[in-house]
């Protein structure tokens, strides 16, 4: 299996252990820690972790259902590549609730809201100086404040659930492709929900959940290692 051998391998008891534990695993394969085909062991887990293997087996289901892993029976339990159906499904789920919730907060936008989110874009152009993790950690914060301003903690959840190979391109992204644009993008939404112009709030969401179409299809041939349908999708236009 993948080494676990990381400093923030480890679980706390302020969380549920399989909870912490399908966290550790899905950040390690997102960020290509744990890459397509490592073979992944329950029972070496669960020694690290120094927990019954049953909170290893709940996390490995739920990886499995998010497409991030296979379970073999009698086989093994593996890293899965990239689903490039699974990206653009994960997509058109994001947009059709983003581009909503955009437009909903831009009716009666909060100062302490906005001002959250102009300290997390200025976060994230640190952050594009060379830490791909903090980046995407601080763009889905940026998001998620978004849904959690607007009330719409279940659709939120819609999103989470969807968004696991999601978001490996969106970390490949980030070493192919300058970010500055993502950026600019947030600060643009930022500006018509400043504005109180849902309208306008939703078209800058759409167009930021978008970019992924121009940038997948030159991420999938340049790493077509991770991804199991590579040769299926269409040139970027």
């Amino acid at each position: 299996m993948g080494d676990p051998e990381h400093n923030d391998w480890e679980i706390t008891h302020d969380q549920a252990v399989g909870t912490q534990i399908h966290r550790i695993i899905r950040e390690r394969i997102v960020c290509t820690d744990l890459l397509p085909g490592v073979r992944l062991s329950e029972a070496e887990l669960a020694k690290h972790f120094n927990v019954s293997r049953q909170p290893v087996r709940e996390a490995f289901i739920k990886l499995a259902d998010e497409g991030l892993l296979e379970i073999r029976p009698q086989r093994g339990t593996y890293v899965r590549k990239i689903s490039v159906a699974a990206v653009l499904d994960a997509r058109f789920v994001r947009e059709a609730i983003e581009a909503d919730i955009a437009g909903f907060v831009a009716k009666e936008p909060d100062a302490a809201f906005l001002a959250r989110l102009e300290q997390l874009i200025t976060e994230q152009r640190k952050a594009m100086k060379g830490d791909a993790r903090a980046f995407l950690k601080l763009d889905h914060d940026f998001h998620r404040c978004l849904a959690e301003v607007a009330g719409k903690t279940y659709a939120w959840k819609i999103v989470e659930d969807v968004r696991a190979q999601l978001d490996r391109v969106r970390y490949l992204s980030y070493f192919q492709f300058p970010m500055e644009e993502i950026i600019d993008q947030h600060v643009g939404i930022v500006s018509a929900i400043t504005s109180r112009d849902p309208e306008q709030a939703s078209a800058a969401m759409r167009e930021h959940t978008r970019e992924i179409l121009h940038t997948l299809p030159d991420i999938a041939r340049s790493r077509t290692e991770l991804f199991d349908d590579a040769d299926k999708i269409a040139p970027s236009p």
